[in-house]
């Protein structure tokens, strides 16, 4: 089992930036797999980046490429999310997830773990 808490979301002017912090419990973290996705009112849950348990192998949605980073730090059972030279558009609730494995996905059906969310909101 693994439970997840977000922090480090807020008002940012565009242009900004902001890191997210997920601190996660259980003591097996480094066997998940750990992603962030966002979901902005009146739309889906969305993909956003995902990390596997070799900090080696990242992915990340096309729309954050290049201005966000993810990471992980085991030994502090913590996954970040460095996001740099916000947009309006990025305006949303973020949310942490896990899955136990080692295998990539981008949907969200494939996590079993969430956090309660953190809101990001990027002013224009």
């Amino acid at each position: 089992q693994v439970q997840l808490v977000e922090s480090g979301g807020g008002l940012v002017q565009a242009g900004g930036s902001l890191r997210l912090s997920c601190a996660a419990s259980g003591r097996t973290f480094s066997s998940y797999a750990m992603a962030w996705f966002r979901q902005a009112p009146g739309k889906e849950r969305e993909f956003v980046a995902a990390i596997m348990w070799s900090v080696r192998n990242t992915y990340y949605a096309d729309s954050v490429k290049g201005r966000f980073t993810i990471s992980r730090d085991n030994a502090k059972n913590t996954v970040y999310l460095q996001m740099n030279n916000l947009k309006p558009e990025d305006t949303a609730v973020y949310y942490c997830a896990a899955r136990l494995g080692f295998q990539f996905f981008d949907v969200p059906t494939r996590y079993g773990y969430w956090g309660q969310g953190t809101q990001v909101t990027v002013s224009s």
